[in-house]
C-alpha cells in the first residue's frame, strides 16, 4: 500500500541527481517512493554501523545511499548485495535536496553464476566497477546506459571462454554513452575507402588501412599531424579501427598479446582522461595487467 505524501512513478518519468530535484509538478510530494534497477558501484564504511553504497540507477541515474551494515545472517539488507557490480532492485523514497538516500527495500535482480568463483572474471568486474563509480560521477537518467552496463556485465557471467578482451571491448563501446565516440568518417581530403573495417578479419586476410592520425581530443581521425601532443601516429592509430570493430560475440577473434593488451589500455585510459575531467589513475588497473601477464 502506498503511503500518504509518496508518489510512485513509472520508469525513465523523472531526471534526479545527487541533489534530488522534482520536476515543477511534483513540488507537493515531500518524497516520492521509486523502485528501479540498481548497479551497485562502490561501498564505504561510515562509522561503525553504516555505509554509503553509490549506485547507478536504471530510472534515476548515480544516486549515494546510507545503508545499515547488517548484523545478522537474517537481516533483509544483506551485506553481499553491496559488492561491486552486483545488480539489485531498490525502492527508496527519494527526497529532495538529500545527498545521501535511504534505502526501503532491496533485493538481487540477477545472482551472478560464474563471475564470484573465476579470478579472472572478478579482477574484470573489480576494474569496471572502479572505472564507472569515476565516469559516472555526475551521470543522470540514461536508460541506454544502464541496460549497456548491466548486459554486458551479465554477457561475462555467461562467458565461458573468449573474454580476454571483455575490458577493452567494454570502454570502447562505453564511450558511445558517454558522448565522446570515435568518429570513424574519413577525413574529406582522403579518397580510400572504408570497406570492411566494421566487420571482423576473415582467415587469412591482410587489409590495406590508410596511414591515418587519430586525434584523441578531437575523437577523430586526420590526414595531418594535429597542432597538439594528444594524438595517435597512422601505427597505432590502427588501434582505434580494432577497437571499434571488436563486440563481445566476436572479440575472440583478434589474437592480442599481453603487450597488446596494456597498449591498448594505456591509450584507452589516456582517450578518457581527455574527456572527463579530474579522471584518476585506478587501482585495480595493476591488479588486471598483473592478471594477464
Amino acid at each position: 500500500m502506498r503511503r500518504k505524501g509518496t508518489a510512485i512513478f513509472p520508469s525513465g518519468k523523472i531526471f534526479l541527481r545527487k541533489n534530488v530535484v522534482f520536476p515543477s509538478f511534483l513540488c507537493n510530494f515531500a518524497l516520492m517512493l521509486v523502485k528501479t534497477a540498481a548497479i551497485v558501484l562502490h561501498t564505504l564504511k561510515y562509522g561503525e554501523s553504516k555505509m554509503i553504497v553509490d549506485m547507478f540507477t536504471r530510472s534515476l541515474g548515480r544516486l549515494s545511499f546510507v545503508v545499515p551494515i547488517p548484523k545478522t545472517a537474517k537481516s533483509r539488507m544483506k551485506k553481499q548485495y553491496f559488492q561491486p557490480m552486483t545488480l539489485l532492485v531498490i525502492e527508496s523514497d527519494i527526497r529532495q535536496k538529500v545527498q545521501l538516500q535511504k534505502l526501503a527495500d532491496v533485493r538481487l535482480m540477477t545472482p551472478y553464476v560464474s563471475i564470484p568463483l573465476s579470478p579472472e572474471k572478478l579482477a574484470i568486474t573489480l576494474f569496471v566497477a572502479e572505472f564507472l563509480y569515476y565516469a559516472l560521477r555526475s551521470e543522470q537518467h540514461n536508460e541506454p546506459l544502464y541496460d549497456y552496463v548491466s548486459d554486458s556485465l551479465q554477457w561475462l557471467d555467461a562467458a565461458e571462454e573468449g573474454y580476454a578482451n571483455f575490458h577493452l571491448t567494454f570502454l570502447m563501446r562505453l564511450s558511445r554513452f558517454l558522448g565522446f565516440y570515435p568518429n570513424m568518417e574519413s577525413p574529406p581530403d582522403l579518397p580510400c575507402s572504408r570497406e570492411g573495417l566494421d566487420t571482423p578479419p576473415k582467415q587469412g586476410e591482410t587489409e590495406r588501412v590508410p596511414r591515418l592520425f587519430f586525434d584523441l581530443r578531437e575523437a577523430r581521425f586526420s590526414s595531418f599531424v594535429p597542432l597538439h601532443p594528444d594524438f595517435l601516429p597512422p601505427e597505432e592509430a590502427q588501434l582505434i579501427h580494432l577497437l571499434m570493430r571488436m563486440d563481445f560475440p566476436t572479440m575472440h577473434l583478434f589474437r592480442l598479446s599481453r603487450m597488446d593488451r596494456q597498449r591498448i589500455m594505456e591509450v584507452l585510459m589516456r582517450y578518457y582522461k581527455l574527456h572527463l575531467p579530474d579522471f584518476p589513475e585506478l587501482k585495480s588497473l595493476a591488479v588486471l595487467h598483473q592478471l594477464w601477464n
